[in-house]
C-alpha cells in the first residue's frame, strides 16, 4: 500500500504532466494558426517522380484548386481516407480541381497499396524528400496525414493535421473553384 506522501507526489506528477501537454497543445496551435496565416502563403516549389517514374513539376497543375496529400501505406487514417479522396476527385477534377498524393513511403508498397483502390489522382514519391516537402508546407510536427489547400493563384488557404472525409474536404475546395 502506498503512503500518504507517495499518493500527493504521484498526485502532483500526474498534475504537472496534464498542465505541461495542454501548455504544449496551445503553445503548438497558435503556432500552426501562424503557420496557416503568416508564413505559409505561396506554395513551395517542387519536383517529385511518379508511380512511373516520370518527374512531375507542381507547375502542372498552375491554375487549379490542389489538394496535396502527404501520407504513408502504414498509417491507418491515411488510408482510411483516400477512397474518399478518390471520389472528390472524380466528382471534381473536370472543374479545374487535381489531388496530388505524395507518399512518404518505399514505392513497392505504395503500388500495392493504391493499385486495387483504382487510385486516379497522380501519387507521387516523396520518400526523404516528401518529409522536407512537408515542412517546407508547414508540418514541422511531421504528423500525417497531412493536407494542404492551394487555391487557382498558388496561395496555401488550408494546412490541415487530421485524417478528412469527403464532406470536409469538399467543404474546403467548393468554395475555391
Amino acid at each position: 500500500m502506498l503512503k500518504p506522501v507517495q499518493v500527493i507526489a504521484i498526485l502532483i506528477a500526474a498534475i504537472a504532466s496534464l498542465t505541461a501537454g495542454y501548455y504544449f497543445a496551445q503553445t503548438d496551435s497558435s503556432q500552426t494558426k501562424k503557420s496557416n496565416q503568416l508564413t505559409v502563403t505561396q506554395r513551395p516549389d517542387f519536383s517529385l517522380y511518379d508511380l512511373e517514374d516520370q518527374l512531375r513539376h507542381i507547375n502542372e497543375w498552375n491554375g487549379q484548386v490542389v489538394m496535396v496529400n502527404f501520407w504513408a501505406t502504414w498509417c491507418p487514417p491515411c488510408r482510411s481516407e483516400m477512397p474518399a479522396f478518390e471520389k472528390l476527385y472524380t466528382d471534381y477534377k473536370d472543374k479545374g480541381f487535381t489531388i496530388v498524393g505524395i507518399a512518404v513511403d518505399n514505392k513497392q508498397s505504395v503500388i500495392d497499396f493504391v493499385d486495387p483502390l483504382g487510385i486516379d489522382y497522380p501519387i507521387l514519391m516523396g520518400e526523404e524528400k516528401g518529409i522536407q516537402l512537408a515542412k517546407d508546407f508547414g508540418n514541422h510536427l511531421g504528423a500525417l496525414p497531412y493536407t494542404v489547400i492551394i487555391n487557382r493563384k498558388g496561395q496555401v488557404t488550408h494546412l490541415l493535421r487530421k485524417e478528412l472525409n469527403y464532406q470536409e474536404a469538399e467543404a474546403l475546395i467548393s468554395p475555391l473553384i
